[in-house]
């Protein structure tokens, strides 16, 4: 199995969409008259993050996975990514498409930048799935292992640190994914593109700019779109109390724990993660 193939029996589109003047990435498949569902993936992440997803949400979705501002093969301007940027950039690729609304499945980083857009655009967001979701908290022993690692796999030729950047995702290797995973993530971080970005990139680990993009209570008890989040228990970047905390600041929110799991639980448990998912979307 391999990425693509994955998709084999999906009529899908690798496409580049103009977002208010950024040229994004994005892989687009489903019925056209159906609900919108946009997958945003995390830091220094791309569309493929989603691929164990498409196929199953795409037979009555109208799927969109996107690589977010700056990420990717995506548009890359010269400032610091901070979570408005993020979001208006996503409320300009809606705006492309066409969607009115949509379903916003957000992880780690995608996830802070759906639950933005859901307080400001109340509105735009059918629904949130915030799958291991940062932006909550301020860990500074956190915020310089994702500096160091990113920044190590990005500028020195070696594989095997994208490998290890990619590793800290999972509870366990994925002997399936893995290999090609690893090989698409390299290609990105050895863009020039991409290198020249990456202070920007990685803006919202510095602790001055993290603070002032943080998701506090007030915030997230603002939203009003029904919400689920996922979690591993064993996410390297935050733990379970984290995540029970979320749930409790967004009103009507509902907590899925996946045991034997880390920070990407709709690839490491896909088959756990798909009919939860749809179900959520059943009901939203």
């Amino acid at each position: 199995m391999s990425i693509w193939t994955a998709l084999a029996d999906v009529d899908y589109r690798h496409t580049y969409v103009d977002a208010g003047g950024i040229r994004t990435r994005a892989l687009q498949a489903g019925p056209e008259d159906g609900e919108h569902v946009v997958f945003l993936h995390g830091t220094s992440g791309h569309l493929e993050a989603f691929v164990r997803n498409i196929p199953e949400h795409a037979r009555k979705y109208r799927c969109h996975a996107i690589d977010m501002l700056g990420h990717g093969y995506t548009g890359k301007p010269d400032v610091p990514q901070e979570i408005p940027a993020y979001v208006d950039h996503l409320i300009a690729y809606l705006d492309a498409v066409g969607a009115e609304r949509a379903h916003l499945v957000g992880e780690s980083l995608g996830g802070w930048v759906s639950a933005w857009a859901a307080s400001e655009h109340p509105d735009r967001v059918a629904s949130l799935q915030l799958l291991c979701m940062g932006g909550t908290k301020v860990n500074p022993q956190v915020m310089e292992r994702l500096k160091k690692t990113t920044t190590a796999a990005s500028l020195e030729d070696d594989i095997e640190l994208t490998r290890n950047r990619l590793r800290l995702l999972w509870a366990e290797w994925d002997e399936e994914f893995g290999d090609e995973l690893t090989e698409a993530r390299y290609a990105i971080y050895h863009r020039p593109d991409f290198q020249k970005n990456l202070p920007n990139l990685l803006a919202l680990q510095e602790v001055e700019i993290r603070e002032r993009n943080l998701l506090r209570p007030d915030r997230m008890a603002r939203i009003t779109a029904p919400t689920l989040v996922v979690w591993g228990n064993k996410n390297p970047f935050g733990d379970v109390p984290e995540a029970q905390a979320i749930t409790d600041a967004i009103p009507g929110a509902w907590l899925e724990i996946f045991n034997e799991c880390g920070h990407w639980p709709q690839h490491e448990q896909a088959g756990r993660y798909n009919p939860l998912s749809l179900a959520f979307l059943a009901e939203a």
